[in-house]
């Protein structure tokens, strides 16, 4: 037994990601497509750990992520002015409620 004292948990928060992927055998992206941007919902104590989580998750869905660009939690997008709509609302409680990555939108690229 430790007589260090417990951390206190920090709680999970859902982060808006946008994330873009390149081609990999596998991917189910469109044939004549070059790559895609992802939007997602992750979870994590914090944006870099839904970061990691994300790209962990997309490498083992035979995907190539190139980037992430991180958009803060639902809290921090609402004191930007950002009108979040009821929809994505949804879907981060979902990922919040599942402790996971919810791919909300998925828009290939074309050359």
């Amino acid at each position: 037994m430790s007589d260090a004292p417990e951390k206190p948990k920090r709680p999970q928060q859902v982060f808006t990601l946008l994330v873009e992927v390149g081609r990999c055998k596998g991917d189910g992206l469109p044939e004549k497509a070059t790559g895609a941007g992802l939007l997602c919902y992750a979870t994590g104590v914090d944006e870099a750990e839904a970061v990691r989580e994300t790209v962990a998750l997309l490498k083992a869905a035979e995907m190539a992520p190139l980037d992430v660009t991180g958009y803060g939690t639902l809290a921090e997008r609402q004191e930007q002015g950002e009108e979040i709509s009821a929809e994505e609302e949804e879907l981060m409680d979902r990922a919040l409620a599942e402790n996971s990555v919810v791919v909300a939108q998925v828009t290939p690229f074309y050359d």
